[in-house]
């Protein structure tokens, strides 16, 4: 890490999701865990972290300290109920108006920084920035450009007002962190970002608990059968994960299996434009004639999803679009190998040939192949395996904090004093719509 300034106190903001909250179902996904866990190491650096999120039940305490060192305040926005992420635009004023009262409350100077998360987040940060004069950090995790530009069957594809709000955040924030160079290079072509202020830091995993375990114990806690073949995906139950892409390439292997030793292992919930047919998956797969080889499972919390990954042959992320897939990691630290779509981040979390396989498109047949040579040959998944755990060991959530310590120095060391710094959006902004592509939304 290079020296200079670090934050005394960090302000995180996260509209639309928890770090609290169980990930995979609603909107609660890597991002959670990706903030809660550098919050945590963070705070073990010495680093005061107040979290902002938005208040979904009476029952959320305003403040909560979470872990030693960590706040998370509760932010009234609109309604406890009801709301989707894509509702939350409209309650950005008053999400903003309570986490500036909340700012007001304390000493002048009380935070140092700002690192906002997703594009949500990213509009309040900015506004936050300008007010308390501190500089701004921010993660977009998922970019509107790159998802509609490679948009599941029947999935709705962004909306236009997303796309010109990262375009905005991304014109304003001091730093930009990016998950890998792919992003990072998307930032640059897709928004315009500076390549200058872009700093690239992959997650990683919690390698002290996700780890190599004993196959047999985890399945005998999941009442799996010991002798199954068990492929497994874990995530939100969406078209842009593609679990219904991993369900038909299975379903012919299954159905010529004369073991009857062949599983599927969905662990998930529905989310986003899943929520409209949430049975979705379970019709799919009596209709494909595999309902008795298919087992669903709700989210799971990290004790058990630890089993999930060691009870499987095979980890599949299938997704349309990935910045970076903590799933791969996890499963790859526990030793269990995966085969992925070549998108984004995923080429990077999956070494192609060592620790599993990268498979180009999501055409069913590809996928089809690619599953029964890799299940036909179980020397060459514990080959993977065994790579798979040296491989994870890059990916640390104590490097991530590591290099996100970094680039708050470089964000604070370059911060302008006096007044924040006008007049670069507008003309970035009117410059990047008069030559965008039309999209649909």
């Amino acid at each position: 890490m290079t020296g200079g300034p670090r934050p005394r106190r960090l302000a995180v903001i996260s509209v639309h999701t928890s770090p609290l909250a169980q990930p995979g179902t609603g909107d609660a996904g890597g991002m959670n865990v990706y903030v809660w866990q550098t919050a945590q190491r963070l705070a073990r650096r010495g680093v005061e972290v107040e979290i902002f999120t938005r208040a979904t039940s009476s029952a959320d305490r305003a403040v909560l300290e979470a872990a030693p060192g960590v706040l998370v305040r509760h932010i009234e926005a609109g309604p406890f109920d009801g709301l989707d992420k894509r509702d939350l635009p409209g309650q950005l004023c008053a999400f903003s108006a309570n986490v500036l009262r909340a700012e007001a409350a304390q000493e002048p100077g009380h935070y140092d920084l700002i690192h906002s998360h997703y594009w949500l987040s990213g509009q309040v940060g900015w506004l936050a920035r300008d007010r308390w004069r501190v500089p701004l950090v921010h993660t977009a995790h998922t970019l509107a450009a790159v998802k509609n530009a490679s948009l599941a069957g029947g999935d709705t594809a962004e909306p236009v007002g997303r796309l010109i709000g990262e375009q905005q955040v991304v014109a304003e924030a001091d730093r930009l962190v990016a998950n890998t160079r792919t992003e990072a290079a998307e930032l640059t072509d897709l928004y315009g970002a500076d390549p200058g202020k872009i700093d690239v830091v992959p997650p990683g995993a919690d390698l002290d608990f996700y780890s190599p375990g004993s196959r047999a114990a985890a399945r005998v806690q999941l009442g799996l059968d010991p002798d199954e073949a068990v492929v497994t995906f874990v995530g939100r139950l969406q078209p842009l994960k593609a679990p219904d892409v991993l369900l038909a390439a299975m379903a012919p292997l299954i159905r010529a299996d004369p073991t009857g030793r062949l599983r599927l292992l969905i662990v998930g919930g529905p989310s986003g434009s899943g929520l409209e047919r949430p049975t979705a998956l379970a019709e799919l797969a009596v209709n494909l004639g595999v309902a008795d080889r298919v087992t669903f499972l709700p989210p799971q919390p990290p004790a058990v999803l630890a089993q999930v990954y060691r009870a499987s042959n095979l980890v599949a992320v299938p997704s349309f679009s990935e910045s970076f897939g903590l799933v791969a990691v996890e499963a790859q630290a526990c030793g269990i190998p995966v085969i992925a779509a070549d998108v984004g981040g995923l080429g990077v979390a999956v070494r192609d040939g060592v620790t599993g396989r990268l498979v180009s498109g999501h055409e069913i047949a590809a996928w089809t192949a690619e599953l029964a040579e890799l299940l036909a040959d179980p020397a060459r998944l514990e080959r993977y395996g065994a790579a798979a755990v040296v491989h994870a060991r890059g990916y640390s959530w104590e490097h991530t904090t590591d290099a996100l310590l970094a680039s708050y120095s470089a964000a604070m060391g370059h911060f302008p004093s006096g007044p924040a710094r006008r007049g670069t959006l507008g003309r970035r902004t009117r410059g990047w719509l008069k030559n965008r592509p039309r999209m649909a939304g």
